[in-house]
């Protein structure tokens, strides 16, 4: 037996921690399983509205939430993991069509795994999780552009969020000068601890604005959506770019063509769901490599599985700072 945070729908939802057994586990194609201890899960914003029940997250029901875990291989079908193997996972529809990791014990696709890099502990590697992955191929995806290149100033919104945060501290640590975006005007220091030149109000970017404003940023990195992902165009400077990658505003893009055509700016669309191995794997690597791990106790609440009901429904409602780490074990 072990412990899973199981979400169901008999007729109605109903979120508990509850003792289930081998055969709760999911079904693997032959040839791909691999059984993971997990040691620690994060909640991120997708968890948050799966377990909270506000938006249809979970596609096959019952299901256990988690869209990340880090833990140690017990069991292999795969020909790539053995058993002792130290592995990270990051969506591929997990906590979503696939039984999630927010327990302890996981049934997964090897191919869907990632060796855990020398320089991160399990806890660390879920300090970071999707979001600071996320924040990561974000990155990545303005470099690639070139916009990251030269001076000027690098706007992040949704700053005290998780990809927000770990953005903030991977762009200051990279000599980037940073503007972190926040409603959280409490938070400055925090921000500003994390490597950010200046902080702003939100509200200079969350309301609608002219199809083109003054140019301000040389490269955006938006969680939010809606109305601040237009802003944040229209406020960036020529041949700049915009990498996109949430929606804590919301989903719609209510603005024009007009910085793309006339500035040349490009909106890069960021998936962390279904990037290729390949990528995943570079972008682990980036993190090893260029996230200050002293930043992350900075960044992170761990709370407890039990706990991890009420703490995503705290970042729900936009009470939670960085990143939350739930621990699977007693």
């Amino acid at each position: 037996m072990f412990n899973a945070l199981v979400l169901d729908k008999n007729p109605d939802f109903s979120v508990a921690v509850k003792a289930v057994d081998d055969h709760f586990l999911p079904a693997v194609p032959e040839g791909l399983g691999v059984t993971v201890a997990i040691d620690y899960s994060t909640l991120n914003y997708k968890d948050a509205l799966a377990i909270t029940n506000t938006s249809p997250v979970v596609r096959s029901w019952p299901m256990v939430a988690g869209v990340d875990g880090a833990g140690t291989v017990i069991d292999s079908e795969h020909p790539h993991w053995k058993p002792g193997d130290k592995v990270v996972l990051n969506g591929f529809g997990v906590g979503e069509t696939h039984k999630g990791c927010l327990a302890e014990k996981a049934r997964l696709n090897g191919d869907w795994l990632v060796p855990l890099p020398d320089a991160f502990s399990t806890r660390q590697a879920m300090a970071i999780g999707t979001a600071g992955y996320t924040a990561m191929l974000c990155v990545m995806a303005l470099e690639r552009h070139g916009a990251l290149h030269g001076g000027g100033e690098v706007l992040v919104t949704g700053a005290t969020g998780g990809v927000g945060s770990i953005a903030v501290a991977l762009l200051a640590r990279l000599g980037h000068v940073v503007v972190a975006a926040t409603g959280k005007v409490g938070e400055t220091d925090y921000l500003l601890g994390l490597g950010a030149n200046r902080v702003i109000d939100r509200a200079e970017l969350s309301s609608p604005g002219k199809p083109l404003q003054k140019e301000r940023w040389v490269a955006v990195v938006d969680s939010v959506g809606s109305h601040t992902l237009v802003n944040a165009c229209a406020q960036t400077s020529y041949g700049g770019a915009v990498a996109a990658c949430g929606l804590a505003q919301g989903f719609d893009l209510p603005g024009t063509v007009m910085p793309f055509i006339l500035r040349g700016v490009a909106l890069l669309g960021v998936d962390s769901v279904m990037a290729s191995l390949a990528l995943r794997q570079q972008a682990w690597q980036r993190l090893a490599q260029d996230l200050d791990l002293a930043l992350l106790d900075q960044i992170t609440t761990e709370v407890s599985l039990a706990e991890s009901i009420d703490a995503a429904a705290r970042l729900r409602a936009g009470q939670v700072r960085g990143r939350l780490v739930v621990r699977t074990r007693p």
